[in-house]
């Protein structure tokens, strides 16, 4: 009997969970709802704060446009700009709101004030609502868009009746059981005067633009939630045909392994790799200028395209012609793989745009050509997207893309003698999340200059802990037997590969 009241009363407690769970509104803005945990609470207030350029009237319009095409209709109350206005500058972004309020799933309240009768006290915020009450009980809308509500705020000269009208229409909404976003203007992260309005709203996100040398980035934050978990962390957001937030999800920490081999595109090096490269796993070639990385990366290309695996090359330092030109020096055509269409060249310069925008034009770029390996010549480049911080952003979040996709990763990346003797072969800070990393160098002697290589890791896998040297030739690189000779390894690289001494198993 008594059992049988624990387990009722634990039953209680689940139902009781179940039933207070906060429903929630998708947006349909790429990426918001993942750091939302689900998007919009359901019948309560969200306020939107930004500076001007951040994106505040776009991500209202893209919800409500969302919703409107799913066929839940919402209004849209504008305070600052004209409709027609609005209009032009949606159509920018692909949302066609002409033909949505055509279709009755969008009604535009233009409720521009005017400052003499706010002023004078002919106008309060009652009348207005009974307006949008009666439309939204036609049309059948279940929510409203309030965008720049700090212009009617500031019209008020007494603050007393500023606060008032906010917690009137708070109450209203909530009556009503709209959800509902709200636009704010901000300088910085405060709303000067406004700042009540953080503590009255469910929901609180923050968007702001800041200009770090010469680049400019953009970044949203959530920084309230009542009743929900959500990603309290600062996520970039670019306009792309509408506006998309980058968040970095956690695939990284639950992902498993494949355990799976493909070839490097040579037989010596796969045999260094006890097989090769791990198949969906990033892998880091790193050295100094001239030392191979990009002929080893395209080695390994040639025999993926042999294979009718797809391989998307993204080339920071040279063009498309030049790589493939520069290749046949060393016996590897790419020509017939680009004719075919199994290998495409992505190729920027790191200055034309923002890290976030290099990003999504990758991804997208992943995304229609679903290849099965992606190689980046070089992540040094990403620098010039901005500061070393961006940078680092940049390549972790394709490499949380690309191993959500199923996709092999090759990274180059150049590295100077400082980069060396710190021991981080990455050069921007990411060689921890890096699974097989290769570090190819120079060796001078009186009589000539050899190339060498080792692998300094290669996580989940046997491999050698012999450092080789090698040639490039007209058949491409020949990896030799172990070096003659004392060879001092570099700091960093040469603690790594003591300590794989000391690991049991066979060592090739």
């Amino acid at each position: 009997m008594e059992k049988r009241s624990e387990k009722s009363i634990e039953a209680n407690k689940l139902n009781l969970v179940a039933s207070t769970v906060l429903e929630k509104v998708p947006t349909g803005v790429s990426g918001l709802d993942e750091i939302l945990h689900g998007g919009l609470p359901s019948g309560r207030c969200t306020i939107v704060a930004g500076g001007p350029g951040t994106g505040k009237s776009i991500l209202g319009l893209e919800f409500l446009a969302f919703r409107a095409q799913n066929n839940i209709p919402g209004i849209f109350v504008t305070f600052e700009e004209r409709a027609d206005a609005l209009r032009k500058n949606a159509m920018t972004f692909g949302i066609d709101l002409g033909a949505l309020e055509k279709s009755g799933g969008l009604f535009i309240m233009d409720a521009r004030p005017n400052p003499e009768a706010v002023v004078s006290g002919d106008f309060d915020l009652k009348g207005m609502l009974a307006i949008i009450g009666g439309k939204a009980a036609k049309m059948g809308a279940r929510q409203i868009v309030f965008d720049a509500i700090d212009v009617l705020l500031n019209l008020y000269s007494d603050p007393i009746r500023e606060r008032n009208e906010m917690y009137m229409l708070h109450n209203w909404l909530l009556d009503h059981e709209f959800t509902s976003l709200i636009t704010v203007k901000n300088e910085g992260n405060s709303y000067n005067q406004h700042s009540y309005l953080d503590f009255m709203m469910d929901c609180v996100i923050l968007m702001n633009a800041r200009q770090l040398e010469q680049v400019t980035t953009r970044r949203i934050r959530v920084v309230k939630y009542r009743g929900s978990s959500y990603s309290s962390n600062e996520h970039p957001f670019i306009f792309k045909n509408g506006l998309r937030v980058i968040p970095l999800s956690s695939v990284l920490l639950s992902r498993t392994p494949t355990m799976k081999h493909v070839t490097t595109g040579s037989k010596k090096l796969d045999a260094m790799l006890n097989g090769g490269y791990m198949k969906s796993t990033s892998i880091l070639l790193a050295g100094q200028s001239g030392t191979g990385k990009t002929t080893a990366a395209c080695m390994f290309t040639k025999s993926a395209c042999e294979r009718k695996e797809k391989v998307l090359y993204v080339s920071y330092e040279e063009s498309q012609e030049a790589i493939v030109t520069n290749m046949r020096s060393t016996g590897i055509d790419l020509t017939p793989a680009l004719k075919s269409g199994i290998l495409r060249f992505l190729n920027f310069m790191p200055e034309s745009r923002a890290a976030d925008e290099h990003l999504v034009d990758t991804i997208d770029a992943i995304d229609a050509f679903k290849p099965a390996h992606v190689v980046v010549d070089a992540i040094s480049a990403c620098g010039r997207m901005g500061t070393t911080q961006t940078a680092f952003e940049f390549v972790t979040r394709l490499i949380n893309a690309c191993k959500e996709r199923g996709s092999t990763l090759i990274l180059l990346n150049q590295l100077d003698r400082s980069d060396e003797s710190s021991g981080d072969v990455s050069g921007i800070g990411i060689s921890s999340l890096i699974d097989t990393a290769l570090l190819m160098q120079y060796r001078r002697t009186p009589e000539q200059t050899q190339r060498i290589i080792e692998i300094v890791k290669a996580r989940g896998s046997m491999h050698s802990n012999k450092i080789k040297d090698f040639i490039i030739t007209e058949k491409g690189i020949e990896i030799g037997g172990k070096l003659r000779g004392k060879v001092k390894p570099p700091a960093g690289a040469g603690r790594a590969a003591s300590a794989k001494k000391n690991v049991k198993g066979v060592r090739k």
